[in-house]
């Protein structure tokens, strides 16, 4: 090799070193910036010429090596929205680039992918992590409940409150008293909710009029017929229960059979194992509100049933109505669901987080934010429910740190630091070589 070769050479040393020097200073700059993914350096010689008796260095360059499947640790986050993924993928992001005229958030067409789980929902209702990335996800149809895993896009949570829903079953479970004791009432309330979500009595009256037959009353105070006038009757059943002439089989103590006495009411015809309804029609002042009374099963001993005793007993009861309900919050959980929690109990989802994996997600494009963008090279994404066909899990509550070391990147800190110095080294040698060569000729 020339002493002008041994210059270049030690010159492209230096550069190299200078590249090292940057991503171990990006790396000690980024140890607490949540998601971030370091740079390594690697070394790779050229050679200009080699032979089994002669080498001509060209020179070295330095090529960075990205450690995006390296896990980083995870540690708790105070906010219920942070996520982190425990193995491989990425969280699928989108970037605004402004609102429309209407004031609504737009979105940059190009998608993103992060490891940056710190998410706060801002006051639009989106779901924003600390870099101002907007998180996507599948959309759950708020009509049919339907996931749609066909498209990404970004979750927004709707503060809205949660409409009533005016009770349309209501499920019972007592035992009526083979022989009462008389004078006895045998009679239960129970609240159900109209359209409105208002809170609505409705009462069970049993009368035994003969011996396994029962009368049904069911009443609310506030009743009301097609006209508008109070009338707190809704209508009146019999019950029947053992062996009957219409239900031979019917065991003992078990519903046999229903016949609704008043005009409205419907009742289920005997089958055994099929369900004893009895369907009446209230009216609290919104409309006729159709209500299917379930009494259990015909010749089974669930539901209502007439066993020995003398008093009557509500074992339980319930109903799928419910109230009006003010948004409280929302929270992740860990199969991805993200959902809006309200003050009447009720839940609803509104979104799945997947999990976007990647052939070979060493190949990502590095982008602002802790961002990466697909190439060639990643493969396409594939978008996967968590701990699915190679996707991690979620961690809800937590998020991933950076996953350089500071004692290895100033390790490596120090190393750059003295290979820089040897290569320069290397120059001012060369230099004093060309002027030893220079002198001879004075």
């Amino acid at each position: 090799m020339s002493i002008f070769g041994a210059l270049n050479t030690a010159v492209s040393g230096l550069t190299a070193q200078s590249d090292a020097f940057g991503n171990i200073s990006q790396n000690i700059a980024n140890s607490q910036t949540t998601g971030y993914k370091g740079v390594n350096t690697n070394f790779v010689d050229y050679l200009t010429y080699s032979t089994a008796t002669q080498n001509e260095s060209g020179s070295v360059v330095a090529l960075p090596s990205y450690q995006n499947e390296v896990q980083g640790t995870i540690s708790q986050s105070s906010d219920p929205l942070g996520m982190a993924i425990a193995g491989q993928g990425f969280f699928a992001v989108a970037e605004s680039n402004g609102t429309n005229s209407s004031g609504q958030t737009t979105f940059n067409p190009q998608q993103y992918y992060t490891r940056a789980g710190d998410f706060t929902m801002n006051n639009a209702g989106y779901l924003v992590n600390s870099a101002g990335e907007y998180l996507q996800g599948w959309s759950v149809d708020p009509t049919t409940g339907v996931l749609n895993q066909n498209q990404l896009a970004p979750i927004q949570v709707s503060q809205a409150q949660f409409n009533p829903v005016a009770t349309s079953t209501a499920n019972f479970s007592a035992n009526l008293p083979a022989t009462p004791t008389a004078g006895t009432p045998m009679s239960s309330t129970v609240q159900v909710y109209d359209a409105l979500g208002t809170q609505q009595s409705l009462s069970l009256d049993w009368t035994q009029t003969a011996a396994n037959t029962w009368q049904v009353t069911i009443s609310s105070p506030n009743n009301l017929t097609a006209a508008g006038v109070p009338s707190p009757t809704i209508g009146t059943a019999t019950v029947d229960f053992g062996p009957t002439a219409s239900a031979p089989s019917a065991a003992a103590g078990t519903i046999s059979g229903i016949t609704g006495l008043s005009s409205g009411l419907t009742a289920s015809s005997y089958a055994s194992g099929s369900a004893a309804n009895l369907n009446i029609t209230a009216n609290f002042g919104n409309g006729n509100q159709p209500i299917t009374l379930n009494f259990g099963n015909f010749n089974q001993a669930n539901g209502v049933s007439q066993f020995a005793g003398t008093t009557y007993s509500l074992r339980n009861f319930s109903q799928n109505g419910v109230p009006a309900g003010a948004f409280t919050g929302i929270a992740a959980q860990s199969n991805g669901d993200i959902v809006a929690n309200y003050n009447n109990g009720q839940s609803l989802t509104i979104a799945q987080v997947p999990i976007t994996t990647f052939d070979n997600a060493n190949a990502l494009q590095s982008q602002n934010g802790q961002a990466f963008t697909a190439t060639a090279g990643s493969g396409n994404p594939s978008a996967q429910a968590p701990n699915n066909n190679g996707a991690g899990s979620l961690v809800v509550g937590s998020i991933e740190q950076s996953n350089t070391d500071i004692a290895t990147q100033f390790t490596q800190l120090i190393v750059a630091q003295q290979a820089y110095s040897a290569n320069a080294k290397s120059i001012t040698t060369a230099d004093s070589m060309l002027q030893t060569a220079i002198n001879m000729i004075q």
